[in-house]
């Protein structure tokens, strides 16, 4: 893990704390932006979101789930009709594949049903550990971490971690904060990461949990300047 020259494990895991409850209070609305009802849903549209913007898999998943509700309606689905459903999210014939795939390996294994135990779900067509955690956190309520790449970003920039590969990360922001939290906190920093924390320009001069990142000075820090980089609801949806 990675901590500032003089801080201790333990003000680390303090730091780390604080900061998922600081952003708590800058983003209290924090959550899972793709909609979905059941965990079916959910599964097909975090395979959706690949490269492509939660906003635009909201646009096409009410057609979607619409034509196909069961595990077994997507194992038998037309490939060219449902490539043709999915094609605006982009590399729809991978997609296309994996769902009708997903659907078939859920009727063999699981009797139609999306399990809820992580080793079972990364086991699936289409589902890895990112997509596993986001469908056991926000359909099951078993917390879970999800390494996206805001996620992975914020952690190296907060010193939480140095790991590169999304896994480890998990392992060491797992290993800082309550298991409670793990779902919650990995709203907070997607939120973050897409609203203020920018892989280019971060907003340094704007964030409100400033004083708790060793990063801070990586964008501008006049806070005019910064202000100009916030992102609204808006313009994230336009980001992946």
């Amino acid at each position: 893990m990675t901590r500032t020259a003089d801080e201790t494990p333990l003000a680390l895991t303090r730091r780390a704390r604080r900061t998922v409850r600081e952003l708590g209070v800058l983003h209290p609305d924090a959550h899972c932006e793709l909609d979905f009802t059941t965990p079916l849903e959910l599964a097909v549209a975090t395979i959706l979101s690949a490269q492509c913007t939660d906003k635009r898999v909201n646009e096409v998943t009410p057609a979607l789930f619409a034509r196909y509700r069961t595990a077994a309606d997507y194992a038998q689905a037309d490939r060219l009709e449902l490539e043709e459903m999915v094609r605006t999210t982009g590399f729809f014939r991978n997609k296309a594949a994996s769902l009708q795939a997903l659907g078939a390996a859920l009727v063999e294994r699981h009797g139609g049903q999306v399990p809820g135990r992580l080793e079972d779900l990364v086991q699936l067509p289409g589902i890895g550990r990112k997509t596993a955690n986001v469908v056991l956190g926000d359909a099951f309520g078993v917390p879970g971490i999800t390494v996206d790449t805001h996620f992975g970003r914020l952690a190296r920039r907060f010193g939480w971690t140095s790991q590169e590969d999304p896994v480890k990360v998990e392992h060491e922001v797992g290993a800082l904060l309550p298991k409670k939290d793990w779902t919650l906190a990995s709203h907070r920093l997607i939120f973050h990461g897409r609203r203020v924390c920018h892989a280019r320009k971060p907003a340094c001069g704007a964030c409100a949990i400033a004083p708790l990142c060793p990063s801070y000075g990586l964008g501008p820090t006049d806070p005019e300047v910064a202000g100009k980089l916030l992102k609204t609801p808006a313009d994230v949806a336009t980001t992946p």
